[in-house]
């Protein structure tokens, strides 16, 4: 019997924010609050800082193929989480070497649309994520936005039309559903969780605060963290979203730039 080690091992695979509060650094921090080992693949390095995006540097896909491989060669990954891939030829690659991998807990957070409503993602990327990523994920967590990209229709606008949404998403192969619920606006932030079976809802109050940078990549890193270290994925799913929810309400204790900042990742640290 293969047994879990003492502490659980992740992997993130998601560009670099050099402000910290997204990307590779908040999952890594995501990790180390929640307990769990994190390694990392970097697809992109950017210049960015809570006001501004200067500048973005893809990494080329063979060597993002590269990290995968030295990673999985020498440490055992319980669970995998998967942000900003950015082009075609880059899902194709993480798809390519994750068709081999057996028994693989990926979690997808499809960083599509910026908040400004830019695309992320082009066209033709995401019908490679749709045809041959997401059949291999176990979790993939899309905002509205994200879900009307996904399925090439308007987004959701109520609790119905996201659970109608959800089963949609499911039959593209991916194993289980969690579409944020954000973006609906009102006092509530509903989440809806689908595992092919039964919705699972989840409600946080909404909370004022302008430092919300990288909640989805935390919310994303939070599940994948549960997840490795053995989690079922309804409770993964409620405990990363009660660690998100403090990690919002003490953002506000940092002091981290002039424009939106981050969330708390360490609120139950420091």
């Amino acid at each position: 019997m293969n047994s879990l080690p003492s502490i659980a091992n992740a992997l993130t695979i998601a560009g670099s924010d050099s402000g910290g509060g997204a990307g590779i650094q908040a999952d890594l921090k995501t990790f180390s609050a929640l307990g769990v080992y994190g390694a990392s693949v970097i697809t992109a390095l950017t210049a960015q800082n809570t006001q501004v995006v200067k500048s973005v540097f893809p990494v080329s896909p063979s060597f993002v193929t590269d990290q995968l491989e030295a990673v999985f060669s020498d440490i055992q990954i319980e669970a995998v989480k998967v942000g900003m891939l950015g082009n075609a030829e880059m899902v194709n690659a993480v798809a390519d070497y994750f068709s081999d991998v057996a028994d693989l807990k990926m979690i997808i957070d499809p960083v599509m649309i910026s908040k400004s409503g830019n695309a992320l993602l082009s066209s033709s990327a995401v019908n490679v994520l749709k045809d041959k990523l997401l059949p291999l994920a176990y979790l993939v967590t899309p905002n509205l936005p994200e879900v009307a990209a996904l399925l090439g229709e308007d987004e959701p606008s109520s609790i119905d039309e996201m659970k109608a949404s959800a089963v949609k998403l499911q039959r593209l192969g991916v194993s289980n559903v969690l579409i944020k619920g954000g973006h609906l606006g009102g006092e509530n932030s509903p989440d809806i969780l689908f595992d092919g079976n039964e919705f699972i809802e989840f409600h946080h109050a909404r909370i004022t605060t302008k430092n919300t940078h990288g909640t989805g990549c935390t919310l994303a890193s939070a599940i994948t963290a549960y997840v490795a270290k053995g989690g079922a994925v309804s409770e993964a799913v409620a405990q990363a979203k009660e660690y998100i929810t403090a990690a919002i309400k003490a953002a506000d204790s940092l002091n981290v730039g002039r424009g939106h900042g981050p969330v708390n990742h360490f609120h139950n640290i420091w």
